[in-house]
């Protein structure tokens, strides 16, 4: 890839444990105290770029909402419109990280790339991991190497692209996976940006013109053993406008499950089927309840995504106003291997 003119990275605080203190003494919860600002002054030495701050949020990413992430992402397109600017970088919590970079993957249609960072250790830790974290997503962020990837998590030293990331360890500091796409590159212990492949990007998609002040409802509801149908149509008495299954294994469930996804898909609701499963497609096998009955009662099968990342797709195309045909095309495209990446040599 060829450099880019760009002079500086925006870092685009959101809050999260790269920004928590611990609220008093007493109790010792930890919550977003930070700006940008502090953060970055935590970092051991001069970032690889010039940064310019922006703060956004300042809350643990639990408490993020659709709309939230949407706001987020429109901060970035904000400023990705500055020629200057060779990247970005967004500190976010880890909770719900998978979900918002991954609209921003979406989303994105721009080459410098977008990367998120944070922290398991909070700011006020004795070894804090998120100035290290924070200095390599700089680095990625401006690097030339990183053009054209798109939306990007860095991660104790690690570079995973954001479809199909996912948390996989709640306090250990390699927090982040990704079993079906795996990682992109890596940084040295020198901090250099390494990039291994590079993935055919899929077409972005643009974001809800409108100010959202409330967002299309779509839950997640979970296939388990014994399961029955409630929890499924009380979502759409609730007024789902769409609903991911998280289904077993490679998108199972049961026949109560099956006649409630029937009624909802009867009534207008979009179900898509994900899986619990950590690696591998939903695809649709098995009858007596299964994944061959689950689409046959109008269910649509997500293919690579895991439910949280599901949920976003379908919520973005719900608020983009696809119907039926058009979320079931997107979920077969978005949802399918990769099957054509470029080797770096």
């Amino acid at each position: 890839m060829t450099d880019r003119a760009g002079t500086h990275v925006v870092l685009l605080a959101t809050g999260g444990t790269i920004s928590s203190r611990a609220r008093s003494a007493e109790d010792g919860a930890a919550v977003a105290a930070d700006g940008g600002a502090q953060v970055l002054r935590g970092l051991a030495a001069a970032p690889a770029y010039p940064v310019r701050v922006v703060d956004v949020v300042c809350e643990g990413s639990y408490l993020l909402t659709l709309v939230d992430m949407i706001a987020i992402c429109a901060q970035i397109k904000i400023a990705l419109s500055d020629p200057s600017v060779r990247g970005v970088v967004v500190t976010h919590g880890t909770d719900t990280m998978e979900e918002t970079a991954y609209l921003a993957d979406l989303t994105h249609d721009d080459v410098s790339p977008v990367v998120f960072t944070g922290a398991q250790k909070s700011a006020d830790a004795a070894e804090p991991d998120g100035p290290g974290n924070l200095a390599d997503a700089i680095a990625v962020a401006g690097s030339p190497a990183a053009a054209g990837l798109g939306a990007l998590i860095v991660f104790a030293g690690e570079i995973f692209p954001a479809r199909g990331v996912r948390k996989a360890q709640t306090f250990a500091l390699d927090a982040f996976t990704n079993p079906d796409f795996g990682v992109v590159g890596f940084l040295t212990a020198t901090g250099d940006v390494v990039i291994t492949r590079h993935e055919q990007r899929m077409p972005p998609l643009p974001l809800p013109l409108r100010p959202l002040r409330e967002a299309k409802r779509v839950d997640v509801v979970s296939a388990y053993p014994g399961a029955d149908g409630i929890l499924l149509r009380a979502s759409v008495s609730a007024g789902a406008s769409g609903i991911v299954l998280q289904a077993t294994g490679s998108g199972n469930a049961n026949p109560a499950l099956c006649s409630a996804v029937a009624a909802a898909t009867a009534r207008g609701t979009v179900v898509v089927t994900s899986t619990r499963v950590s690696a591998g497609p939903v695809i649709p096998v098995y009858g007596a309840g299964g994944g061959r009955d689950l689409v046959a009662a109008g269910a649509l099968p997500a293919g690579f995504l895991r439910p949280s990342q599901s949920m976003i797709l379908l919520s973005l195309l719900l608020h983009l106003d696809h119907d039926h045909d058009e979320i079931a095309h997107a979920f077969a495209l978005y949802g399918a291997a990769n099957t054509k990446s470029a080797q770096i040599c």
